[in-house]
């Protein structure tokens, strides 16, 4: 049995997709949501018009007593830390454990799975991102992610247990870059976003897209990634799907700071935070990194839009 630890759009995608292969724990922390899926076989609040297989059982409060093959943690970055702390028991018996979040812890400046290490040290972790969206997950849509994992054996063996029909997983050991892209490229849809709602055009758009790459990449070697990594689909994939589609939150996000709207409070946007901690680190580091500057100040109302790509086109003339 696979335990899909979330009940939002994500983590009931995911359980949806992973029926195929046998039987599902997904875990809502609403204890009412958790009844109204088990007897509607629906999940309308966070993935509305898809049903529930017959191989998913929904729960709450105490964890599936069943015996995990993996554990996949699909709750919000910024909850991570206090979910582990308050299921630091139960989750140390839950088998592998597979982080489904992206972003940047911004108190720590912690990744995903060093936050679950943190917590839960010498626990096998994987992280699981890429370029999707939930509703293509859900429908059986053809999605490819990427599984990275720094233990070669448990890495195999996630990988064969979570590929399904539509669910191609590929592997990889670079933890540190697919998760700093899976982060980040939440950063650059910001940017992206609100260049298009400016008006500023698709040229616009594609030059921020080129120069956030570039940015990703200079964060993931100064942080001990490969390079490499971030040409994948954790990195350029995860970009070009984030940064093109109003499926996005960040990219919807960014649209509302182009057009001078306001967005819904209540909806997580996590390259909100991933710029203002990553922006920190850069000042640690003495890294320039100026599409994830001008992001943080424009999330934190300190900077307008006309002002901010008045800057970036600005910046000294020089070779690609």
């Amino acid at each position: 049995m696979i335990h899909v630890m979330g009940a939002g759009a994500f983590g009931t995608a995911l359980a949806v997709s992973l029926a195929a292969n046998g039987p599902v724990a997904l875990w809502a922390r609403d204890s009412a949501q958790a009844e109204e899926m088990r007897h509607t076989r629906r999940n309308d609040k966070r993935l509305p018009g898809v049903d529930l297989p017959e191989p998913i059982r929904t729960i709450s409060g105490a964890f599936p007593e069943a015996e995990a093959e993996a554990t996949l943690l699909a709750v919000p970055m910024q909850k991570l830390r206090g979910f582990c702390e308050a299921h630091r028991d139960q989750l140390a018996r839950a088998g592998p454990l597979v982080v489904c979040c992206k972003g940047i812890e911004l108190s720590t400046g912690c990744r995903p799975t060093q936050v679950v290490e943190a917590v839960l040290p010498g626990v096998i972790c994987a992280t699981l991102t890429g370029p999707s969206f939930a509703d293509d997950i859900a429908r059986g849509l053809p999605t490819a992610l990427t599984l990275a994992c720094t233990d070669e054996v448990a890495g195999k063996a996630l990988q064969a247990q979570l590929t399904t029909p539509n669910l191609r997983l590929y592997r990889s050991r670079d933890v540190t870059g697919a998760e700093l892209g899976g982060a980040l490229k939440n950063v650059m849809a910001i940017a992206s976003g609100a260049a298009i709602g400016a008006g500023l055009g698709e040229s616009a758009r594609a030059a921020l897209m080129t120069r956030g790459l570039a940015e990703m990449a200079r964060v993931a070697q100064a942080l001990g990634a490969e390079k490499e990594t971030l040409s994948g689909l954790s990195g350029f994939g995860d970009l070009v799907l984030t940064c093109t589609s109003e499926k996005s939150r960040n990219t919807r996000f960014g649209l509302s700071l182009g057009r001078n709207e306001d967005f819904d409070p209540s909806i997580t946007v996590e390259g909100a935070a991933t710029a203002r901690a990553m922006q920190e680190e850069a000042e640690k580091r003495g890294l320039d990194l100026p599409i994830t500057r001008v992001v943080t100040r424009l999330v934190t109302g300190r900077l307008k839009v006309p002002t901010a790509m008045d800057m970036l086109l600005s910046r000294p003339l020089k070779e690609e």
